[in-house]
């Protein structure tokens, strides 16, 4: 699987998720098996460069490359000079937002409420492609709702301007993260164009994997909520679709590196003010289905120090592995 010059390891994605994948989860994902992930969307103003969420954002130091920079907008220059300013700083290849559904990005004319605006659109990508000498990624949505799909036209508009590769989340703006995906629309633009297509959406598991790429021949799948607080299912969905054999979830034993070690890399690049509140969003997700985690969870909640939560963590999968090491599924199996 390539993009541009870049030949990437296996064809298994992390899709950007505001808030989630940041330099510390991104790295943790391709160490695990990801073959690619791309960044928290950065912000397209000029204004907002020098803020600290940006410049946390724009932080890639020490990152797997090839590192790739999401960025989102509704004016054609302003973009293009954020895609030059990000490869500027270390950006290999630079993914234009045209899928995120938020209100807040969607009210100024941005992620997939461009889609609503086709000509707009081709200027875009126009622009950003022409402003910079790395591959340009385009990742949207098959429209704005049911009424108003328009895939397949966004898809040819996007090869005619250069873009290197697509990324379809298979539902409309409308939809938000409801309903099935659209893998036949996935389908239909990948049968439209010769640039690789990855196929995003609903995709939880390395058999869902596997099947989605059949229904789709999507070049690749990428994968964003079933990741969260499971890092590891990059690696299990790359090792199926290359072997066909099914790695087991990491019992609680396995998974208490992987998640002490993720801490210590978030609070080395939040801070401690931030690192500890930023941090149990992550550390929630880890322990969903955990036995004992509501508990855990009330103990865990009042703590404000980087270290103590850090052992808190520690102790409660020491818990869970004196009681046998094979509680992880117990409570979601009788769900």
């Amino acid at each position: 699987m390539r993009i541009g010059p870049h030949l990437l390891p296996n064809n298994v994605f992390v899709a950007p998720m505001a808030g989630v994948t940041d330099r510390p989860f991104r790295q943790l994902c391709k160490q695990l098996g990801a073959g690619y992930a791309v960044s928290e969307m950065a912000a397209s103003n000029p204004k907002l460069w020098a803020t600290d969420k940006t410049t946390r954002r724009l932080n890639h130091a020490g990152e797997i490359a090839p590192i790739a920079v999401q960025i989102a907008g509704s004016d054609p220059a302003m973009l293009a000079e954020a895609a030059k300013f990000n490869v500027d700083k270390g950006a290999a290849i630079i993914d234009i937002n045209m899928g995120c559904p938020a209100k807040k990005v969607c009210n100024v004319a941005c992620g997939s409420a461009l889609l609503r605006d086709e000509p707009l659109v081709a200027r875009l990508l126009d622009a950003v492609v022409r402003a910079v000498d790395v591959p340009v990624t385009l990742k949207f949505r098959t429209g704005w709702d049911r009424s108003h799909r328009n895939a397949l036209t966004i898809a040819r508009m996007a090869q005619e301007a250069g873009i290197a590769m697509l990324t379809l989340h298979g539902r409309t703006r409308a939809d938000l993260y409801t309903g099935q995906a659209e893998y036949e629309t996935i389908a239909a633009v990948k049968a439209a164009v010769s640039i690789p297509v990855v196929a995003n959406g609903d995709i939880d598991s390395p058999q869902k994997a596997k099947q989605v790429l059949a229904l789709t021949g999507a070049d690749a799948v990428m994968i964003g909520r079933a990741g969260q607080g499971r890092p590891w299912i990059y690696g299990q969905v790359a090792h199926f679709l290359a072997t066909g054999e099914l790695k087991p979830d990491p019992k609680p034993s396995a998974i208490k590196p992987i998640l002490l070690e993720h801490l210590e890399a978030h609070y080395a690049f939040y801070g401690e003010f931030m690192g500890v509140r930023t941090a149990r969003k992550h550390i929630g997700w880890y322990n969903e289905g955990l036995i004992g985690s509501d508990a855990f969870w009330q103990r865990l909640t009042p703590i404000e120090d980087t270290q103590a939560q850090w052992q808190a963590v520690s102790d409660y999968f020491d818990e869970l592995i004196a009681a046998g090491d094979e509680l992880r599924y117990q409570q979601l199996q009788a769900a």
